[in-house]
């Protein structure tokens, strides 16, 4: 049981990063942020994320 919970937490933590990184590509900052952000994310994938949902990059977001 508790194995399996773990995996599934695990997949939802890697959808969400796969989704955070499209978005960080999609958005208008530089290549060096986009590169920084993505590694972030990938190094660090759940304080990454948090940091990208409080920080990071929008893609194409209309006001």
């Amino acid at each position: 049981m508790g194995s399996t919970f773990n995996g599934l937490v695990g997949l939802i933590i890697l959808v969400l990063d796969i989704w955070a990184i499209i978005n960080v590509l999609k958005s208008g900052t530089d290549t060096g942020m986009k590169i920084v952000w993505v590694l972030l994310i990938l190094l660090l994938p759940v304080l990454g994320l948090i940091i990208w949902a409080i920080a990071g990059p929008r893609g194409n977001v209309r006001v």
